[in-house]
């Protein structure tokens, strides 16, 4: 049976080596690790009323001031009961600190000049890169991922068209192919012919009670030209021709399958009368 040449799909031939996803993971896992660790200034936390009181007996030596938090350095004679903590650089190494959450408190100041403590203020890191790091490369990181997964289960897939149907539709004017371009194959075009005229003239075969089968199934081998003689059919009949693969229907996830199917059936009436052709449908 004469065949017009295959069409190379989108995934024919050789792509270029792509980057390798695991280093754009890893990379993107350390920037959140390390945002995670500077974002905010160090030091148990503890209440602002409970850090005023040690403010006001000497406890601290040397405070930073950030626009939203306040953290002080223990007294080498005022070590309590928590825990170490790194101290933002130029602060003089490993000490004891404690924080808190800074309210407005015009008295502060006042009271830090009083007790003769060292204050200095210090911005809290770039807002810019904050929301970046804790908000846009997580999202991003997550669409990435997403992305990654559907691109895995079949090509062309989004999240939008995940469970609508891939089917191929040929409309009248696109369904040029006849049995004119099916070489042989006559009794296989004899039996499709009743088929046509119902598609051509419907109502003639209903007015005798006439039913139109509900599926006609080629069987052959691989390249023995299937796919080219129900386009033919369809071409004859000038009618829309939907063409899917059956393993477009086999999905990981339960329910998109079904899914797809009832979207292509859908459409399928929406175009009636047309042929529905289903490829390798032992898939």
């Amino acid at each position: 049976m004469a065949m017009r040449q295959k069409e190379e799909g989108p995934g024919g031939g050789e792509g270029k080596p792509r980057f390798p996803i695991s280093y754009v993971i890893v990379g993107l896992m350390l920037l959140m690790l390390l945002h995670a660790f500077f974002s905010s200034p160090p030091g148990s936390e503890i209440p602002y009323s409970e850090f005023k009181r040690r403010l006001a007996q000497g406890d601290f030596q040397k405070v930073i001031l950030y626009e939203t938090k306040i953290v002080g350095e223990l007294r080498d004679d005022r070590f309590g009961s928590v825990g170490d903590d790194e101290l933002p650089l130029g602060m003089g190494g490993k000490r004891r600190v404690l924080s808190a959450v800074r309210p407005e408190d015009p008295d502060l100041i006042k009271l830090l000049d009083e007790k003769g403590i060292e204050y200095l203020a210090n911005h809290e890191n770039n807002r810019f890169w904050e929301i970046f790091l804790s908000w846009v490369v997580p999202i991003a990181l997550m669409i990435f991922l997403w992305n990654a997964l559907f691109k895995r289960i079949g090509p062309g897939t989004d999240v939008l068209t995940f469970g609508k149907n891939r089917a191929k539709l040929y409309m009248e004017q696109d369904s040029s192919v006849t049995f004119e371009d099916v070489a042989g194959q006559d009794e296989a075009k004899e039996e499709l012919e009743e088929v046509i005229e119902f598609l051509r003239t419907p109502e003639r075969f209903q007015a005798l009670g006439g039913k139109l089968p509900k599926g006609i199934l080629l069987v052959g081998p691989p390249g023995t030209g299937k796919t080219l003689l129900a386009r033919a059919v369809a071409g004859e009949a000038k009618v829309p021709f939907f063409n899917i693969s059956g393993s477009d229907f086999v999905e990981m996830f339960v329910g998109v399958g079904a899914s797809r199917i009832r979207d292509l059936f859908g459409q399928a009436r929406e175009k009636a009368p047309c042929i529905v052709f289903i490829d390798e449908l032992d898939a």
